[in-house]
């Protein structure tokens, strides 16, 4: 067989082609990477220019350049709970250290194996770790996602955290964790979470798992489970869509007969003004307590409120 047709061969197979397990190619591969039909995105490492940048060569070519290699960061989100993720340079902890090479970005140190997952050659780490590791206080989103997605719970996420200590940026970590109480589902949840607590709101859950008899079982953003009080809460990237328009009704109207009282706030009430969800949300609770109902005095400048 020619060299060009084992090359095309190997490379259906493993995508990728290890110059040092195949010495007989080594002209042909020099050859064909010169001539532009093969590109080396890693030293010794042979790839098809056609699928060279996408992310499983990517991860298949580096697990093979390097076995001990375990994929992190946003690769590994990619891989596990989160697979719309942007992934730019692929980031990879290897108790080898290694040069800069372009496109990857690699970190000398040791994963502990409980935290890793394999898919065939290659591993990388579980989405808890991912997940903590990824998150910051400005940026929640790997969190939110893998507790939305059930990738994660909060007792697996600080698993993962306490299993690697010392790390630079775990300070940040824990405080993400402890903003991550009451489990959001999304950056808009974890925002009402924050504007009750500043406001000393309290007795009251996040994601609250709540069957309703003859229609289905739905989790509220956020309820208030002695007074019945769910408050739902509309983030942008889903609630615009029709169907979910058309469901959350359902899903109200369910509650609603089942005994709940539902407020709903939106992403601009809580960016642009908290101080009528805290107040929204006290005045249901305070009919839901039995408490006198507080009605509007309609003016033109800002209403005033009479028992």
């Amino acid at each position: 067989m020619r060299n060009d047709d084992i090359i095309e061969e190997l490379l259906a197979h493993e995508r990728v082609i290890v110059a040092r397990e195949h010495p007989a190619l080594e002209n042909a591969l020099v050859r064909a990477a010169v001539g532009g039909r093969l590109v080396r995105p890693l030293p010794g490492i042979y790839a098809d220019p056609g699928n060279a940048t996408d992310l499983l060569t990517r991860v298949v070519a580096v697990s093979r350049w390097d076995p001990r290699a375990i994929i992190t960061g946003r690769a590994a989100a990619a891989l596990s709970y989160w697979p719309e993720i942007a992934v730019g340079d692929l980031q990879v902890a290897s108790p080898q250290r290694h040069a800069p090479q372009p496109g990857f970005v690699f970190e000398q140190r040791r994963v502990p194996v409980e935290l890793v997952q394999r898919r065939g050659p290659f591993g990388f780490t579980v989405p808890p770790l991912t997940a903590v590791e990824l998150a910051t206080l400005d940026d929640t989103d790997p969190i939110d996602i893998a507790l939305r997605r059930k990738a994660a719970d909060l007792a697996s996420l600080r698993d993962a955290l306490q299993q690697t200590p010392h790390r630079r940026g775990n300070a940040e970590r824990w405080r993400v964790l402890l903003d991550s109480r009451a489990a959001p589902w999304s950056r808009a949840e974890r925002l009402a979470h924050r504007v009750y607590r500043r406001a000393g709101i309290t007795g009251w859950v996040g994601n609250l798992k709540v069957t309703v008899p003859d229609w289905a079982t739905y989790y509220l953003d956020i309820a208030f489970v002695r007074q019945r009080l769910a408050c739902e809460i509309d983030g942008r990237e889903t609630h615009d869509r029709a169907d979910v328009f058309e469901t959350d009704r359902e899903r109200q109207n369910a509650l609603v007969l089942a005994g709940w009282t539902v407020l709903r706030f939106t992403w601009r009430m809580l960016t642009e003004d908290p101080d009528y969800v805290v107040w929204a949300t006290r005045a249901a609770l305070r009919v839901a307590d039995g408490k006198p109902r507080r009605l509007p005095v309609i003016g033109p400048d800002t209403p005033g409120w009479v028992a």
